[in-house]
Protein backbone atom coordinates (compact mmCIF):
# COMPACT_ATOMS: atom_id res chain seq x y z
CA UNK A 1 0.00 0.00 0.00
CA UNK A 2 1.64 3.47 -1.04
CA UNK A 3 1.37 6.66 0.70
CA UNK A 4 -1.33 7.97 -1.61
CA UNK A 5 -3.94 4.92 -0.44
CA UNK A 6 -2.64 5.66 3.52
CA UNK A 7 -3.67 8.97 2.86
CA UNK A 8 -6.32 9.15 1.39
CA UNK A 9 -8.63 8.80 4.02
CA UNK A 10 -7.59 11.88 5.36
CA UNK A 11 -6.70 14.34 2.66
CA UNK A 12 -10.02 13.52 0.99
CA UNK A 13 -11.61 14.63 3.78
CA UNK A 14 -10.27 17.74 4.42
CA UNK A 15 -12.68 21.12 4.44
CA UNK A 16 -12.65 23.17 1.54
CA UNK A 17 -14.91 26.10 -0.41
CA UNK A 18 -17.25 24.27 -2.45
CA UNK A 19 -16.64 24.57 -6.30
CA UNK A 20 -19.08 26.87 -8.28
CA UNK A 21 -21.19 25.63 -10.71
CA UNK A 22 -21.22 27.40 -14.09
CA UNK A 23 -20.74 30.87 -15.01
CA UNK A 24 -20.11 33.28 -12.48
CA UNK A 25 -20.83 37.00 -13.39
CA UNK A 26 -18.11 39.08 -12.85
CA UNK A 27 -19.98 41.68 -10.65
CA UNK A 28 -20.62 38.43 -8.59
CA UNK A 29 -17.18 37.79 -8.52
CA UNK A 30 -15.93 41.47 -7.62
CA UNK A 31 -18.10 40.94 -4.91
CA UNK A 32 -16.53 37.80 -3.70
CA UNK A 33 -13.14 39.76 -3.92
CA UNK A 34 -14.34 43.07 -2.35
CA UNK A 35 -16.06 41.50 0.52
CA UNK A 36 -12.82 39.08 1.36
CA UNK A 37 -10.40 42.00 1.20
CA UNK A 38 -12.53 44.54 4.05
CA UNK A 39 -12.69 41.05 6.02
CA UNK A 40 -8.76 41.03 5.71
CA UNK A 41 -8.44 44.68 6.73
CA UNK A 42 -11.18 43.82 10.03
CA UNK A 43 -8.99 41.05 10.65
CA UNK A 44 -5.48 42.91 10.72
CA UNK A 45 -7.05 45.38 12.99
CA UNK A 46 -7.91 42.66 15.89
CA UNK A 47 -5.68 42.61 18.05
CA UNK A 48 -4.32 39.37 20.26
CA UNK A 49 -6.49 38.57 23.39
CA UNK A 50 -4.06 38.43 26.31
CA UNK A 51 -1.01 39.87 24.65
CA UNK A 52 1.01 41.64 27.02
CA UNK A 53 2.56 44.47 25.04
CA UNK A 54 3.84 44.39 22.05
CA UNK A 55 7.38 41.91 21.79
CA UNK A 56 9.78 41.92 18.31
CA UNK A 57 8.34 41.19 15.14
CA UNK A 58 10.30 37.82 13.92
CA UNK A 59 9.23 38.50 10.47
CA UNK A 60 10.47 41.88 9.99
CA UNK A 61 11.29 43.46 6.87
CA UNK A 62 9.80 40.50 5.44
CA UNK A 63 6.28 41.48 6.30
CA UNK A 64 5.13 42.98 3.68
CA UNK A 65 6.03 40.04 1.75
CA UNK A 66 4.46 37.59 4.20
CA UNK A 67 1.35 40.20 5.02
CA UNK A 68 -0.59 39.90 7.75
CA UNK A 69 -0.30 42.36 10.85
CA UNK A 70 2.46 41.87 13.79
CA UNK A 71 0.56 41.71 17.09
CA UNK A 72 -3.13 40.81 15.18
CA UNK A 73 -4.94 37.49 14.75
CA UNK A 74 -3.19 37.24 11.09
CA UNK A 75 0.06 37.24 13.15
CA UNK A 76 1.30 34.37 10.50
CA UNK A 77 -0.21 36.28 7.39
CA UNK A 78 0.49 33.77 4.25
CA UNK A 79 3.48 32.42 5.60
CA UNK A 80 2.12 28.96 6.63
CA UNK A 81 0.65 28.63 3.20
CA UNK A 82 3.98 29.97 0.86
CA UNK A 83 6.32 27.57 3.27
CA UNK A 84 3.55 24.52 2.26
CA UNK A 85 3.59 25.95 -1.31
CA UNK A 86 7.80 25.57 -1.13
CA UNK A 87 7.53 21.97 0.48
CA UNK A 88 5.15 20.88 -2.22
CA UNK A 89 6.90 22.63 -5.36
CA UNK A 90 10.28 20.83 -4.09
CA UNK A 91 8.73 17.09 -3.56
CA UNK A 92 6.97 17.72 -6.98
CA UNK A 93 9.97 18.46 -8.72
CA UNK A 94 11.83 16.13 -7.33
CA UNK A 95 8.87 13.69 -8.86
CA UNK A 96 8.75 12.42 -5.28
CA UNK A 97 4.79 12.36 -5.09
CA UNK A 98 3.94 10.42 -7.76
CA UNK A 99 0.96 13.03 -8.30
CA UNK A 100 -1.19 13.39 -11.74
CA UNK A 101 -3.01 17.31 -11.32
CA UNK A 102 -4.64 15.81 -14.64
CA UNK A 103 -6.93 12.94 -12.62
CA UNK A 104 -9.13 14.43 -10.90
CA UNK A 105 -8.47 11.63 -7.78
CA UNK A 106 -5.05 12.88 -7.38
CA UNK A 107 -5.97 16.78 -7.45
CA UNK A 108 -8.08 16.00 -4.51
CA UNK A 109 -5.41 14.25 -2.82
CA UNK A 110 -2.59 17.45 -3.42
CA UNK A 111 -5.09 20.08 -2.32
CA UNK A 112 -5.90 18.03 0.92
CA UNK A 113 -2.02 17.09 1.47
CA UNK A 114 -1.56 21.10 0.74
CA UNK A 115 -3.80 21.97 3.41
CA UNK A 116 -2.26 19.37 5.47
CA UNK A 117 1.20 20.95 5.35
CA UNK A 118 -0.82 24.44 6.15
CA UNK A 119 -1.80 22.89 9.41
CA UNK A 120 1.17 21.76 9.86
CA UNK A 121 3.41 24.94 9.33
CA UNK A 122 1.29 26.72 11.32
CA UNK A 123 2.27 24.69 14.08
CA UNK A 124 5.99 25.19 13.26
CA UNK A 125 5.87 28.80 13.09
CA UNK A 126 3.21 29.81 15.78
CA UNK A 127 4.40 27.64 18.80
CA UNK A 128 8.38 28.87 18.73
CA UNK A 129 6.32 32.92 18.13
CA UNK A 130 4.37 32.23 21.13
CA UNK A 131 6.74 30.18 23.70
CA UNK A 132 9.90 31.21 22.57
CA UNK A 133 11.58 34.23 23.33
CA UNK A 134 9.85 37.29 23.98
CA UNK A 135 8.04 37.79 20.66
CA UNK A 136 4.43 37.69 22.43
CA UNK A 137 4.43 38.13 25.48
CA UNK A 138 1.59 36.91 27.64
CA UNK A 139 -0.26 39.61 29.73
CA UNK A 140 0.28 38.73 33.50
CA UNK A 141 -3.23 40.75 34.44
CA UNK A 142 -5.21 38.45 31.81
CA UNK A 143 -3.52 35.35 33.24
CA UNK A 144 -4.65 36.57 36.69
CA UNK A 145 -8.13 37.37 36.15
CA UNK A 146 -8.74 34.09 34.32
CA UNK A 147 -6.82 32.02 36.63
CA UNK A 148 -4.96 29.85 33.84
CA UNK A 149 -1.36 31.31 34.30
CA UNK A 150 0.73 32.63 32.27
CA UNK A 151 1.28 28.76 30.46
CA UNK A 152 -2.75 29.23 29.83
CA UNK A 153 -2.67 32.77 28.12
CA UNK A 154 0.17 31.85 25.73
CA UNK A 155 -2.08 28.66 24.70
CA UNK A 156 -4.43 30.81 23.99
CA UNK A 157 -2.79 33.19 22.07
CA UNK A 158 -1.56 30.10 19.79
CA UNK A 159 -5.24 29.66 19.45
CA UNK A 160 -6.31 33.07 18.01
CA UNK A 161 -3.15 33.29 15.57
CA UNK A 162 -4.06 29.46 14.29
CA UNK A 163 -7.71 30.66 13.58
CA UNK A 164 -6.52 33.79 12.08
CA UNK A 165 -4.22 31.42 9.54
CA UNK A 166 -6.69 29.22 9.20
CA UNK A 167 -9.25 31.91 7.88
CA UNK A 168 -6.04 33.52 5.42
CA UNK A 169 -6.63 29.56 4.15
CA UNK A 170 -9.79 29.76 3.26
CA UNK A 171 -10.11 33.46 2.24
CA UNK A 172 -7.52 32.76 -0.13
CA UNK A 173 -9.75 29.59 -1.48
CA UNK A 174 -12.98 32.04 -1.70
CA UNK A 175 -11.15 34.48 -4.04
CA UNK A 176 -9.34 31.38 -6.09
CA UNK A 177 -12.55 29.89 -6.56
CA UNK A 178 -15.60 32.52 -6.44
CA UNK A 179 -13.51 35.90 -6.71
CA UNK A 180 -10.96 37.24 -8.84
CA UNK A 181 -7.26 37.12 -9.27
CA UNK A 182 -5.76 34.81 -6.09
CA UNK A 183 -6.05 35.68 -2.35
CA UNK A 184 -2.42 35.60 -1.99
CA UNK A 185 -1.41 38.20 -4.38
CA UNK A 186 -4.77 40.42 -3.11
CA UNK A 187 -3.37 40.88 0.43
CA UNK A 188 0.34 41.30 -0.41
CA UNK A 189 -1.25 44.11 -2.14
CA UNK A 190 -3.28 45.50 0.39
CA UNK A 191 -0.34 45.42 2.78
CA UNK A 192 1.79 47.05 1.14
CA UNK A 193 -0.48 49.84 -0.69
CA UNK A 194 -1.84 50.75 3.09
CA UNK A 195 2.42 51.06 3.90
CA UNK A 196 2.75 53.18 0.83
CA UNK A 197 -0.01 55.47 1.12
CA UNK A 198 0.95 56.22 5.01
CA UNK A 199 4.64 56.78 3.54
CA UNK A 200 3.45 58.87 0.96
CA UNK A 201 0.55 61.16 3.53
CA UNK A 202 1.28 59.57 6.89
CA UNK A 203 2.68 62.29 9.90
CA UNK A 204 6.06 61.39 8.72
CA UNK A 205 5.41 60.37 5.20
CA UNK A 206 6.98 61.74 2.27
CA UNK A 207 4.92 65.33 1.71
CA UNK A 208 5.18 66.11 5.26
CA UNK A 209 8.73 65.81 5.51
CA UNK A 210 9.12 67.92 2.35
CA UNK A 211 6.50 70.41 3.73
CA UNK A 212 8.72 70.95 6.95
CA UNK A 213 12.07 71.22 4.48
CA UNK A 214 10.12 73.89 2.72
CA UNK A 215 9.20 76.05 5.42
CA UNK A 216 12.93 75.55 7.37
CA UNK A 217 10.94 73.25 9.97
CA UNK A 218 13.76 71.06 9.00
CA UNK A 219 17.09 72.92 8.74
CA UNK A 220 18.81 71.41 5.66
CA UNK A 221 21.75 72.62 3.84
CA UNK A 222 22.24 71.38 0.07
CA UNK A 223 25.72 72.92 -0.15
CA UNK A 224 27.01 70.23 2.35
CA UNK A 225 27.50 66.87 2.38
CA UNK A 226 25.07 65.82 5.46
CA UNK A 227 22.72 68.15 3.47
CA UNK A 228 22.92 65.72 0.33
CA UNK A 229 22.44 62.80 2.22
CA UNK A 230 19.50 63.64 4.17
CA UNK A 231 17.86 64.97 1.00
CA UNK A 232 18.67 61.78 -0.60
CA UNK A 233 18.61 59.06 2.08
CA UNK A 234 17.27 60.83 5.12
CA UNK A 235 14.20 62.79 5.20
CA UNK A 236 14.14 64.24 2.01
CA UNK A 237 13.90 60.41 0.58
CA UNK A 238 14.67 61.58 -3.02
CA UNK A 239 16.18 58.09 -3.81
CA UNK A 240 13.15 55.98 -2.48
CA UNK A 241 10.56 58.57 -4.55
CA UNK A 242 12.93 57.82 -7.69
CA UNK A 243 13.19 53.98 -6.64
CA UNK A 244 9.38 54.12 -6.57
CA UNK A 245 8.77 55.59 -9.42
CA UNK A 246 11.38 53.22 -10.97
CA UNK A 247 10.06 49.76 -10.08
CA UNK A 248 6.31 50.75 -11.49
CA UNK A 249 7.82 52.07 -14.87
CA UNK A 250 10.41 48.90 -14.99
CA UNK A 251 7.90 46.14 -14.34
CA UNK A 252 5.01 47.71 -16.73
CA UNK A 253 7.55 47.67 -19.09
CA UNK A 254 8.78 43.85 -18.60
CA UNK A 255 5.22 43.09 -18.66
CA UNK A 256 4.37 44.03 -21.79
CA UNK A 257 7.38 42.84 -23.11
CA UNK A 258 6.57 39.25 -25.03
CA UNK A 259 6.88 36.97 -27.91
CA UNK A 260 3.80 36.33 -29.88
CA UNK A 261 2.82 33.19 -31.21
CA UNK A 262 0.37 33.62 -34.54
CA UNK A 263 -2.43 31.74 -34.15
CA UNK A 264 -5.68 30.67 -36.37
CA UNK A 265 -8.84 29.01 -35.70
CA UNK A 266 -8.92 25.34 -37.86
CA UNK A 267 -12.78 25.49 -38.43
CA UNK A 268 -13.74 29.13 -38.59
CA UNK A 269 -11.89 30.96 -41.63
CA UNK A 270 -10.44 34.07 -40.45
CA UNK A 271 -10.65 33.86 -36.49
CA UNK A 272 -7.01 34.63 -35.36
CA UNK A 273 -5.45 35.07 -32.15
CA UNK A 274 -1.81 35.04 -30.68
CA UNK A 275 -0.47 33.04 -27.83
CA UNK A 276 2.10 35.94 -25.28
CA UNK A 277 4.57 34.14 -23.84
CA UNK A 278 5.77 37.24 -21.99
CA UNK A 279 9.30 37.80 -20.49
CA UNK A 280 7.73 37.62 -16.99
CA UNK A 281 5.92 34.39 -18.33
CA UNK A 282 5.57 32.67 -14.61
CA UNK A 283 4.72 36.28 -12.71
CA UNK A 284 6.57 36.91 -9.89
CA UNK A 285 4.42 35.02 -7.55
CA UNK A 286 7.43 32.15 -7.41
CA UNK A 287 9.22 35.28 -5.91
CA UNK A 288 7.33 35.30 -2.77
CA UNK A 289 8.39 32.18 -2.18
CA UNK A 290 11.95 32.69 -2.70
CA UNK A 291 11.90 35.35 0.07
CA UNK A 292 9.78 33.27 2.18
CA UNK A 293 12.43 30.81 2.30
CA UNK A 294 14.66 33.90 3.45
CA UNK A 295 12.12 34.58 5.77
CA UNK A 296 12.24 31.50 7.48
CA UNK A 297 16.04 31.10 7.53
CA UNK A 298 16.03 33.98 9.30
CA UNK A 299 13.21 33.29 11.82
CA UNK A 300 14.97 29.82 12.53
CA UNK A 301 18.50 32.05 13.11
CA UNK A 302 16.72 33.96 15.82
CA UNK A 303 14.75 31.60 17.80
CA UNK A 304 17.80 29.13 18.19
CA UNK A 305 19.32 32.44 19.03
CA UNK A 306 16.92 33.07 21.63
CA UNK A 307 16.95 30.00 23.04
CA UNK A 308 20.22 27.95 23.02
CA UNK A 309 22.78 30.58 21.92
CA UNK A 310 24.45 30.80 18.85
CA UNK A 311 28.54 30.10 17.84
CA UNK A 312 29.94 33.39 16.55
CA UNK A 313 30.27 31.46 13.21
CA UNK A 314 26.99 31.02 13.14
CA UNK A 315 25.30 34.10 14.10
CA UNK A 316 26.00 37.34 16.07
CA UNK A 317 22.86 39.24 17.03
CA UNK A 318 22.07 42.74 18.04
CA UNK A 319 18.87 43.95 19.15
CA UNK A 320 17.64 40.86 17.31
CA UNK A 321 19.03 41.52 14.01
CA UNK A 322 22.19 39.50 12.42
CA UNK A 323 25.31 41.91 12.75
CA UNK A 324 27.98 38.46 11.74
CA UNK A 325 28.10 35.06 11.38
CA UNK A 326 26.46 32.44 8.58
CA UNK A 327 22.92 34.06 9.18
CA UNK A 328 24.38 37.65 8.63
CA UNK A 329 25.18 36.56 5.21
CA UNK A 330 21.98 34.77 4.21
CA UNK A 331 19.84 37.95 5.46
CA UNK A 332 19.03 39.63 2.13
CA UNK A 333 19.73 43.71 2.11
CA UNK A 334 16.67 45.81 3.19
CA UNK A 335 17.47 49.29 2.88
CA UNK A 336 20.51 51.78 1.89
CA UNK A 337 21.50 52.09 5.70
CA UNK A 338 22.72 48.19 5.42
CA UNK A 339 24.63 48.61 3.28
CA UNK A 340 25.51 52.39 2.91
CA UNK A 341 26.11 52.92 6.56
CA UNK A 342 27.04 49.56 7.47
CA UNK A 343 29.20 48.92 10.66
CA UNK A 344 30.94 45.82 8.88
CA UNK A 345 33.96 45.84 6.54
CA UNK A 346 33.38 46.59 2.96
CA UNK A 347 34.04 43.00 1.65
CA UNK A 348 31.82 41.74 4.39
CA UNK A 349 28.93 43.68 2.91
CA UNK A 350 29.86 43.16 -0.46
CA UNK A 351 29.54 39.29 0.07
CA UNK A 352 26.32 39.72 1.50
CA UNK A 353 25.17 41.65 -1.12
CA UNK A 354 26.55 39.07 -3.59
CA UNK A 355 24.98 36.11 -1.71
CA UNK A 356 21.26 37.90 -1.49
CA UNK A 357 21.69 38.43 -5.55
CA UNK A 358 22.66 34.75 -6.34
CA UNK A 359 20.38 33.74 -3.93
CA UNK A 360 17.43 35.17 -5.28
CA UNK A 361 18.76 34.48 -9.30
CA UNK A 362 19.02 31.11 -8.96
CA UNK A 363 16.35 30.62 -6.41
CA UNK A 364 14.10 32.49 -9.15
CA UNK A 365 14.93 30.56 -11.80
CA UNK A 366 14.49 27.19 -10.16
CA UNK A 367 10.85 28.18 -8.49
CA UNK A 368 9.43 29.45 -11.65
CA UNK A 369 10.05 26.30 -13.39
CA UNK A 370 8.66 24.31 -10.63
CA UNK A 371 5.46 26.88 -10.64
CA UNK A 372 5.12 26.87 -14.56
CA UNK A 373 5.26 22.98 -14.08
CA UNK A 374 2.78 23.03 -11.34
CA UNK A 375 0.49 25.59 -13.09
CA UNK A 376 -0.11 23.39 -16.26
CA UNK A 377 1.58 26.64 -18.19
CA UNK A 378 4.68 24.32 -19.36
CA UNK A 379 4.67 23.59 -22.88
CA UNK A 380 3.00 20.18 -23.13
CA UNK A 381 0.29 21.63 -21.39
CA UNK A 382 -0.06 24.88 -22.96
CA UNK A 383 0.08 22.79 -26.39
CA UNK A 384 -3.13 21.03 -25.06
CA UNK A 385 -5.09 23.63 -23.90
CA UNK A 386 -4.26 25.24 -27.58
CA UNK A 387 -5.41 22.47 -28.94
CA UNK A 388 -8.79 22.26 -27.14
CA UNK A 389 -9.81 25.66 -27.56
CA UNK A 390 -9.65 24.47 -31.43
CA UNK A 391 -6.70 27.31 -32.38
CA UNK A 392 -3.77 26.13 -34.33
CA UNK A 393 -0.53 27.66 -35.23
CA UNK A 394 -0.70 28.56 -38.79
CA UNK A 395 1.83 26.29 -40.95
CA UNK A 396 2.25 23.71 -39.13
CA UNK A 397 -0.40 20.39 -38.59
CA UNK A 398 -3.28 20.34 -36.35
CA UNK A 399 -0.87 18.08 -33.33
CA UNK A 400 -0.32 18.71 -29.98
CA UNK A 401 2.84 17.32 -29.96
CA UNK A 402 3.47 19.95 -33.19
CA UNK A 403 2.80 22.65 -30.90
CA UNK A 404 4.70 21.65 -28.10
CA UNK A 405 7.95 21.66 -30.24
CA UNK A 406 7.15 24.77 -30.91
CA UNK A 407 6.29 25.88 -27.47
CA UNK A 408 9.69 24.51 -26.40
CA UNK A 409 11.79 27.07 -28.24
CA UNK A 410 10.62 29.91 -26.06
CA UNK A 411 8.22 28.78 -22.99
CA UNK A 412 11.68 27.20 -20.98
CA UNK A 413 14.38 29.69 -21.85
CA UNK A 414 11.93 32.46 -20.95
CA UNK A 415 10.77 31.30 -17.66
CA UNK A 416 14.56 30.78 -16.57
CA UNK A 417 15.18 34.54 -17.95
CA UNK A 418 12.24 36.10 -16.55
CA UNK A 419 12.60 34.09 -12.65
CA UNK A 420 16.15 35.62 -12.88
CA UNK A 421 15.35 39.12 -13.86
CA UNK A 422 12.69 39.56 -11.60
CA UNK A 423 15.56 38.66 -8.83
CA UNK A 424 17.93 40.75 -10.17
CA UNK A 425 15.13 43.42 -9.61
CA UNK A 426 13.88 42.76 -6.13
CA UNK A 427 17.57 42.69 -4.93
CA UNK A 428 18.52 46.43 -6.80
CA UNK A 429 14.69 47.35 -5.08
CA UNK A 430 15.94 46.36 -1.75
CA UNK A 431 18.92 47.87 -2.04
CA UNK A 432 18.07 51.42 -3.11
CA UNK A 433 15.13 51.24 -0.48
CA UNK A 434 11.55 52.57 -1.39
CA UNK A 435 8.62 55.23 0.40
CA UNK A 436 7.01 53.87 3.39
CA UNK A 437 9.81 51.75 4.38
CA UNK A 438 8.14 48.94 1.83
CA UNK A 439 10.85 46.59 1.43
CA UNK A 440 11.61 46.71 -2.42
CA UNK A 441 10.69 43.12 -3.02
CA UNK A 442 7.09 43.79 -1.67
CA UNK A 443 6.77 46.75 -3.47
CA UNK A 444 7.65 44.83 -6.85
CA UNK A 445 5.03 42.03 -6.35
CA UNK A 446 2.75 44.40 -5.69
CA UNK A 447 3.14 46.29 -9.10
CA UNK A 448 3.36 42.93 -10.78
CA UNK A 449 0.28 41.48 -8.91
CA UNK A 450 -1.75 44.25 -9.94
CA UNK A 451 -1.02 44.53 -13.65
CA UNK A 452 -2.33 41.04 -13.74
CA UNK A 453 -5.44 41.41 -11.75
CA UNK A 454 -5.88 44.89 -14.10
CA UNK A 455 -5.05 42.14 -16.97
CA UNK A 456 -7.64 39.57 -15.63
CA UNK A 457 -10.80 41.94 -14.61
CA UNK A 458 -10.11 43.08 -18.58
CA UNK A 459 -10.48 39.51 -19.86
CA UNK A 460 -13.26 39.02 -17.29
CA UNK A 461 -15.26 42.09 -19.23
CA UNK A 462 -14.78 40.41 -22.55
CA UNK A 463 -15.58 37.34 -21.42
CA UNK A 464 -19.08 38.57 -19.87
CA UNK A 465 -19.48 40.85 -23.26
CA UNK A 466 -18.80 38.05 -25.69
CA UNK A 467 -19.77 34.95 -24.14
CA UNK A 468 -19.15 32.98 -27.25
CA UNK A 469 -15.53 33.64 -26.64
CA UNK A 470 -15.75 32.01 -23.50
CA UNK A 471 -17.54 29.17 -24.99
CA UNK A 472 -13.93 28.99 -27.03
CA UNK A 473 -11.60 29.21 -24.70
CA UNK A 474 -13.57 27.49 -21.66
Amino acid sequence: MGWKETAEPVLTRMPSVRQPEGHIPFRRKLGWTLGVLVLYFFLTNVTLYGLGGQGGDLFGRFRSILAGQAGSVLQLGIGPIVTASIVLQLLGGANLLGLDTNDPRDQVLYQGLQKFLVLVMICITGLPMVFAGNYLPASQQVAASLGIGIGGVKWLLFAQIFVGAILVLFMDEVISKWGVGSGIGLFIIAGVSQSLIGGFFGGDGFFSSWLDIITGAIEVSPLTSEGIQTLLFGQGDLIALFTTLLIFVVVVYAESVRVEIPLSHARVKGARGRFPVKLIYASVLPMILVRALQANIQFLGRILNSQVGLPAWLGVYSSGQPVGGLFYYLAPINSPEQWLGASQAAWQVALRIGVDLTFMVIGGAIFAIFWVETADMGPEATAKQIQNSGMQIPGFRQNPGVIEKVMERYIPQVTVIGGALVGVLAVGANMMGTIGAVSGTGLLLTVSITYKLYEEIAEEQLMEMHPMMRQMFG
